[in-house]
């Protein structure tokens, strides 16, 4: 009987633990298919094509089909322009030359509205299904031309056109305003759209987190770090930009990606924190928040780790102090408990 009630306890601290450390972790609420729209929104809307040559790669693998991308695609035009549009729909033309013998799927076709549809009257219903009433202000009276567009064209000709439900068109243009600067209202307004498609907030939370990843805009985020990846607990990326007399390179780190502790022998190491929001700890002392900017100078002999936030993509320089004889010596892994303290 005693043995039963140990055994029943020790299976429900157990469990708990596990629910504890899942709470402070990045969980992947989105499907597949919807997390490859959101990276492939984004990184068409801010311009970074080799980052999105490597995703539309990447949704193609994971089953998407080439009609359901070229609908992303095209969409993106209303929201960030024919020019990032376009570079999108090429780089996408080349992918798909160069994967002539996987065979991808090509799905759905479109469809066109029939001629005499009263297209004003069609967007103005869907626009109702998305906001919950019928959108006016100001502006559409300034302007009236803008209503009409966006009832007649965007609501009407392009929702209309299927291969991708609502959510999923919805799903793609919060990830492409949130990828851009300055678009607050509109972002704020689509998040109440994606919600009255049936997205919950810890899906428009992922969105928001999957987009915050580094774009280019001060270093590449570079390749899988696969060499390390034994010592790293979550993925990570790795962009060497400098191996003469100083080694230095771009680290970035997916939302709740750490490494193990580490000690870095006889010569030490330099953090900048350039992008997102990440963490550093040396052995019996609180972890300390990095945010971009911010330096940290790891002595040698210093037992430490460093990574992302849970819910933060974090890129950060390591730049190698020289030393004759140097070396790392890679330890155990950051426990969720530990982890699982932080913001």
């Amino acid at each position: 009987m005693i043995l039963k009630k140990f055994l029943l306890v020790f299976l429900i601290t157990i469990v708990i633990a596990a629910i504890t450390g899942e709470k402070c972790m990045a969980k992947d609420v989105l499907t597949k298919k919807q997390q490859n729209i959101v990276m492939i929104s984004a990184y068409t809307a801010s311009g970074d094509l080799q980052n999105l040559e490597k995703t539309l790669n990447k949704g193609l693998d994971e089953g998407l089909s080439v009609n359901e991308i070229k609908e992303i695609l095209v969409q993106m035009y209303a929201y960030c322009g024919f020019p990032r549009s376009l570079n999108g729909i090429a780089t996408f033309m080349k992918v798909v030359n160069s994967r002539q013998d996987k065979k991808d799927k090509i799905g759905a076709e479109p469809k066109i509205l029939p001629d005499g549809t009263d297209k004003f009257a069609y967007g103005d219903n869907v626009q109702v299904e998305l906001t919950g009433d019928h959108v006016k202000g100001e502006i559409f009276e300034f302007a009236p031309a803008i209503d009409s567009y966006l009832k007649e064209h965007l609501f009407a000709d392009i929702f209309a056109r299927g291969v991708l439900s609502y959510q999923e068109r919805e799903i793609a243009t919060i990830a492409a305003l949130s990828s851009m600067k300055g678009l607050e209202p509109q972002l704020n307004a689509h998040i109440r759209m994606g919600k009255n498609t049936g997205l919950n907030d810890e899906q428009i939370k992922e969105i928001l987190t999957l987009t915050s990843v580094p774009k280019n805009e001060m270093f590449a985020v570079g390749e899988p770090n696969a060499a390390y990846a034994k010592y790293f607990k979550g993925q990570s990326y790795l962009n060497r930009l400098n191996k003469e007399q100083v080694g230095i390179a771009n680290v970035t780190f997916e939302p709740g990606c750490r490494n193990n502790w580490h000690v870095h022998h006889k010569g030490g190491q330099i953090l900048i924190a350039v992008q997102g929001r990440g963490y550093y700890q040396e052995w019996g002392k609180p972890a300390q928040e990095l945010k971009p900017g911010d330096v940290v100078n790891i002595p040698p002999e210093v037992k430490h780790w460093h990574g992302a936030a849970p819910d933060s993509w974090f890129s950060h320089l390591a730049i190698e102090v020289p030393s004759e004889g140097g070396s790392n010596e890679w330890l155990e892994e950051v426990s969720d408990e530990e982890y699982c303290k932080l913001k």
